[in-house]
Parts: C-alpha cells; sequence; structure tokens
C-alpha cells in the first residue's frame, strides 16, 4: 500500500499565518517562514502555502514570502492563491515551489489546467477545490470560488472528473461547511472524488484531532491529508499524528 501524506497548510494573509472558520474570522497566528522550518523539522511529508486572499484582492501572489520558505524547507512544496497565467505558475516554480495549486482561476479559465501541465508537467498542477453541500447539485455537492464568496453552477463530482481530464495533477479536495470547525473531515464527500478520479487526492478541511485523519483515510479513501489548526493551534505534532496513524495501520513516513 502507498504511503499516506501528512501535509501542512499555511494560510497567509499580508504576509502572516492566518486561521479562520469556514473562510471566516482569520485571526494571524504567526510567521510563515518559522512554522514552516518548525514543521519540516517534525517530518511533515510536504507544505502547502496559500495566499488566501490574492485572488479576492485581484492581485499577485507575494512571492518573497515563497521564497523565504523554500530556502528554509527540503520537501515537496506547493503554493496557491492569485496564480492566473503561466506567467505566475512560472514566477512560483522560480521561487522555489514544486507544484502550483490553482482554484478560482481554474474554474474561471479551465484552458489555464492544460496551458499548466503542458508547459510544467501535470505533477506540477494541482487543482484546489473548495465544496460546499447543495441538494440540487446531481452528487449533492458544489463548487464554491474566491475563498467561499462565490457559488458556482458547477457540480462537485463533474468539476473534478474534468480537471483531471485537463491534466490536473492531484486536488485538492476542500469541505466549506467543515473548514476549521475540527469536526472532522467530510468523509462522504472525499470517498465519492477519491473513487472516481485517478489521480490523488487531498483531503481539506476539518481535521481535529488524528481520528480524524485515521477515518479519511481507511473511510475516505484519501491519499494525503491537509491539517492546520491542529498543529497551529491545538498541540499537536506531526511526529506525534505520524506515530497514532502508524499504530493503527496507516503507512506513513517515519
Amino acid at each position: 500500500m502507498l504511503q499516506k501524506r501528512i501535509i501542512v497548510c499555511l494560510d497567509v494573509r499580508d504576509g502572516k499565518t492566518t486561521k479562520g472558520i469556514k473562510f471566516k474570522g482569520n485571526v494571524d497566528i504567526g510567521d510563515p517562514v518559522v512554522m514552516a522550518e518548525e514543521y519540516y523539522r517534525q517530518g511533515v511529508d510536504e507544505l502547502v502555502f496559500y495566499d488566501i486572499t490574492a485572488s479576492s484582492e485581484n492581485r499577485g501572489i507575494m512571492i518573497d514570502v515563497v521564497r523565504k520558505v523554500a530556502e528554509k524547507i527540503f520537501i515537496p512544496f506547493s503554493v496557491g492563491g492569485g496564480i492566473r497565467t503561466l506567467e505566475d505558475m512560472k514566477k512560483v516554480i522560480l521561487a522555489g515551489a514544486e507544484k502550483v495549486s490553482i482554484n478560482s482561476a481554474a474554474v474561471l479559465n479551465p484552458n489555464l489546467i492544460s496551458q499548466g501541465a503542458s508547459h510544467f508537467g501535470r505533477q506540477c498542477i494541482v487543482v484546489g477545490m473548495d465544496v460546499a453541500a447543495d441538494k440540487t447539485k446531481p452528487s449533492g455537492y458544489v463548487v464554491v470560488i474566491n475563498g467561499g464568496r462565490t457559488r458556482m453552477d458547477l457540480d462537485a463530482l463533474e468539476w473534478s472528473h474534468r480537471v483531471v481530464d485537463l491534466g490536473a495533477g492531484e486536488i485538492v479536495l476542500n469541505s466549506i461547511d467543515a473548514d476549521g470547525t475540527k469536526n472532522g473531515y467530510e468523509v462522504k464527500l472525499t470517498r465519492m472524488i477519491s473513487e472516481s478520479v485517478p489521480v490523488p487526492v487531498i483531503a481539506s478541511g476539518g481535521a481535529g484531532t488524528p481520528l480524524h485523519l485515521l477515518e479519511v483515510f481507511n473511510k475516505g479513501r484519501a491519499d494525503a491529508a491537509l491539517i492546520a489548526s491542529m498543529v497551529h493551534i491545538d498541540g499537536y505534532t506531526v511526529g506525534g499524528i505520524k506515530g497514532y496513524l502508524e499504530k493503527n495501520k496507516i503507512p506513513v513516513r517515519i
């Protein structure tokens, strides 16, 4: 069985790591460069850096912060937020990121996925999907963009198939309903997408305890789990989480 990955997410606003609940009420919690170095030391498998207001403020990503983080860590590093063009992707990769994550821009311009995959390889292209429950959609879930502000007339399952066809190498599947609640991942949603696409699916939104990661790996069939509040605020360590998973027969890199 392939090893499951633990990925720490750093949501960044105005150069500071920030955390909110369901994309609201964000508070600053630290320096992303210092935090990235600490999680690298703890043994995290990957880091994700999201400039969470770049898209809504219609500006580019903070390349200087990306460069500083990349200088401190030697693991896969994915960057998202405000990436709208191939040139934006190039800047992020040249600054030290291995992967670029596109979300709102991919929905508004799906060709960006195929262009990025063609130029940089599909292994570099991560599509982030922010999803909310919606009974009017065939899958029961709708795609939301602009940091949770704008609902699209787009079914989540349909969109997951399309992004893979266009060249996405991974999907980060974030449940807005679960985001920051610490009540657990949206397991049903994760399993539905994981079982229907041939690329890795990263579960995001809702992790509060190591049990939640165990559930999303076993029941949700996720390839990786993204965490934030657990390690930023609640005192868990990457090593401690991995130890729990290993004891429960989840293959992880120790």
